[in-house]
């Protein structure tokens, strides 16, 4: 019988840290401390340590962090974001929730990371801030971007959603500018129990304006300075996080090791372009993305053989329905466009085994072909 293969194994994960989160677990349910307390403080604490920086604020999610991370340094309606046309829409979406105007550019060829270039030339007089996406684990080229933002006298928010435990030429992900946001959803590197995110930063000033939005626009209990949002994280996920966290480092070397793996693996694999890392980048491999021709048929092959296959993303953000009203074109960013109908995300999580990815590659080689 042939080998099925998951796309990812989430419950590998949590059998590692079942044990120690359900004691503590036990622990809230006793005290009932579910909203703040030391779970809470200790995770900030431990995760701000990790990345090195200053503060951590937890919140609900991911999306929620970058809104509160554009609201902390001043974005607001009418503003520009400058951000790329190949990412999750919450990169976009968080700034539209503000009023701000969501302003994509195109990435690089190589690596399918924002384009410092494409950047230069979308400022404009309303452009208050450039949000880079750490993509697929690796770091944007933030040495690049970093000098034209102070050029503008612009802010810059990391989108690291999917790069915990990444790092680049300039340091590590999240703590690169002035203020980043994370995503701690299940499937992420650094994953809760359900949805859960962070905002990074060393400016005393932003963490307690994000900290109050994130509770109502409150510091203390009933004086609400601001009009704010729930958003806090709860103890319950971060119990998760923080059993996690002590893993994470082993979990991003299996992750490694995987991907030279299946870079060996796919060398003599014709029709395959395999990832690519900036020189300089200590990729966490969140996503294995490879590019190939007939995608759609290639993936119904792999999925119709047991092989679980992801596409990171289908449709490039500027052309989906929900930012028809910005009035972009096909054609405007044809790298980011030409990856959507090529890119392939095979199985890719620490605990993945030798014969897994034998089976992956065994697959992907008689679907293309070679």
């Amino acid at each position: 019988m042939s080998i099925t293969v998951p796309f990812l194994d989430l419950a590998a994960q949590q059998a590692e840290v079942a044990d120690e989160v359900l004691a503590v677990w036990r622990q809230q349910l006793t005290s009932a401390s579910f909203i703040g307390g030391p779970e809470i403080d200790a995770f900030e604490s431990e995760y701000a340590e990790y990345i090195g920086v200053e503060h951590v604020v937890g919140i609900s999610n991911g999306t929620d962090a970058l809104e509160l991370a554009y609201r902390a340094i001043g974005v607001g309606p009418g503003d520009e974001v400058i951000m790329p046309a190949n990412t999750f829409i919450a990169t976009a979406e968080a700034a539209s929730r503000i009023g701000a105007v969501p302003v994509f550019v195109d990435v690089d060829d190589e690596y399918l990371l924002i384009d410092p270039d494409a950047i230069e030339a979308a400022i404009t007089s309303r452009t208050k801030a450039i949000a880079p996406v750490h993509l697929f684990g690796q770091t944007a080229p933030m040495e690049l971007i970093a000098p034209i933002a102070a050029k503008h006298g612009l802010d810059v928010v990391e989108d690291a959603a999917q790069s915990q435990g990444a790092s680049g030429p300039a340091g590590r992900a999240g703590a690169l500018s002035r203020v980043a946001a994370t995503s701690f959803y299940p499937g992420k590197n650094l994953g809760a129990a359900g949805d859960a995110g962070a905002v990074m930063t060393d400016d005393a000033a932003v963490a307690a304006l994000i900290r109050n939005l994130a509770a109502h626009g409150s510091s203390v209990k009933y004086v609400h300075d601001h009009v704010g949002m729930n958003a806090r994280l709860d103890a319950v996920q971060a119990t998760v996080l923080r059993a996690k966290l002590r893993r994470l480092d082993g979990w991003n070397a299996a992750r490694r090791a995987a991907a030279d793996r299946y870079r060996d693996l796919l060398d003599d694999v014709e029709g395959v372009r395999r990832p690519a890392m900036r020189p300089g980048n200590e990729d966490v491999w969140h996503l294995y993305v490879v590019r190939v021709h007939e995608r759609d048929r290639v993936m119904a092959e792999l999925t119709a053989a047991g092989i679980g296959v992801g596409i990171h993303y289908p449709t490039a953000v500027h052309l989906t329905e929900a930012y028809e009203w910005l009035g972009y074109r096909r054609g405007q960013f044809p790298i980011a466009e030409a990856a959507a109908d090529q890119i392939l995300s095979l199985p890719m999580f620490p605990h993945i085994t030798e014969d897994q990815q034998d089976r992956v590659v065994e697959t992907v080689s008689a679907a293309t072909g070679s």
